[in-house]
């Protein structure tokens, strides 16, 4: 596939290095168009080295070759990363000042932006309104993370990750775009836990599980996507989804407290985290040392409380109440009790949410891995619905879908 990666003036223009290393890697031409300003902050050489091509800069150079009007004739794929408050104004009223604004208009192929800039300018009016004219034109505008922008400011306008740009601009090429995603979830707030609980020991060591986040943070993705506004409690420190707000915690405790707060006006809460079933009961103010022999009975006892079951205090709050739809997760290993179904299902009757999602973990067994099954039980008795092996976007589509189902239910009973 012929991709053209255009590159505005942003300080994220670095991050689009990455990015196309990956349309490279992954057997594709590229053509980057950088900007005057963009070749500020990333020279043409760079560009040049990891394509592997010629670099188009302005529409003077190679004129016989009409650039202005060829490369956005042949290009099956347009990626513009970052794009700028300034390119999405110049883009929505077509304006055709430089190379990659020719391009822009010539083309016929699928377009994708990713903004980049600060907060103040992706929330203003303007930028807004530019926003959703290209979107009404068919053009695919992601929206950009939240996270840490230039010098010290944070919040939405970080350009999602190289990967995330990725896939998003694969998946509009292929015709599977995020924005077909059907905005099901649109005017629902929905809280997303992702992660392994850390119980510390010391200042040092903790007690903690194999649990990547990965899983988590594909619902919060799509529950994004679908037109959700999404809370993120997350303790990994994987790049923020686009769209979505991260809440970081670290431990068990810290994690009851902000989902109890946000389930109070969610519409949805799903537990995805593995959160630590006990923790020390005592925290040592200084590193634990190896002072004793063993069999010591002065050494130090790693005595172990219960946590709190945040999905049962979930349960037990919303009594009587339709909301929020509370979905749990069962990581199983199975053991001589039963398998790991049998165990899901005691769980999903113990528990008393309304969706669990059960797998079966372990080493390179779904914790950190890119594919996993799972099993989507509902309370009742019926057959588990099984998703998989698949990717965990696809796992996080197959859960919402059981979602918007259950949403439209209650919502029906209430009429």
């Amino acid at each position: 596939m012929r991709v053209l990666l255009g590159v505005t003036g942003g300080i994220a223009a670095y991050k689009a290095c990455a990015l196309l290393r990956r349309f490279t890697e992954t057997g594709h031409e590229v053509t980057v168009v950088p900007t005057a300003a963009a070749l500020n902050f990333v020279g043409e050489a760079t560009w040049a080295a990891l394509s592997g091509r010629p670099v188009a800069t302005d529409v003077w150079s190679r004129v016989h070759e009409v650039p202005h009007v060829r490369l956005g004739q042949q290009a099956d794929l347009v990626v513009v990363a970052p794009a700028t408050a300034d390119l999405l104004a110049r883009a929505a009223h077509g304006l055709a000042d430089d190379l990659l604004t020719n391009v822009l208009l010539t083309a016929r192929c699928p377009v994708v932006l990713a903004p980049a800039m600060h907060t103040e300018m992706w929330l203003h009016p303007a930028t807004a309104a530019n926003v959703a004219l290209l979107r009404e034109r068919g053009v695919h505008v992601m929206d950009p993370a939240s996270g840490r922008l230039t010098g010290t400011d944070t919040g939405p306008g970080r350009l999602p990750e190289p990967e995330e740009i990725h896939e998003y601009a694969l998946a509009v090429a292929s015709g599977s775009a995020p924005a077909a995603r059907p905005h099901d979830l649109a005017g629902h707030h929905v809280v997303v836990t992702a992660g392994g609980t850390r119980e510390p020991l010391d200042p040092v060591r903790y007690l903690g599980n194999r649990s990547s986040g990965k899983q988590g943070y594909a619902l919060a993705r799509v529950a994004a996507e679908r037109g959700a506004r999404v809370t993120l409690v997350s303790t990994a420190s994987l790049p923020a989804p686009a769209g979505v707000d991260v809440v970081p915690v670290e431990t068990a405790l810290e994690m009851e407290a902000e989902v109890t707060r946000l389930a109070e006006t969610a519409d949805v809460v799903v537990m995805a985290a593995a959160v630590a079933d006990f923790r020390p009961r005592d925290y040592a103010p200084a590193k634990i040392k190896k002072e004793h022999g063993p069999g010591d009975p002065e050494a130090p006892e790693l005595v172990l409380v219960r946590n709190p079951d945040i999905l049962a205090g979930l349960v037990q709050r919303r009594a009587g109440r339709a909301r929020p739809v509370l979905v749990g997760f069962a990581a199983e290993t199975g053991d001589r009790t039963g398998s790991v179904l049998d165990l899901a299902r005691a769980k999903l009757e113990r528990k008393g949410c309304d969706l669990l999602v059960a797998n079966e973990v372990g080493r390179d067994r779904t914790f950190g891995a890119d594919e996993s099954t799972v099993h989507l039980l509902r309370p009742g008795g019926g057959e588990p619905r099984t998703v998989g092996p698949a990717s965990k976007v696809e796992v996080a589509t197959a859960v919402w879908d059981e979602v918007v189902a259950l949403l439209e239910r209650s919502a029906g009973a209430r009429q």
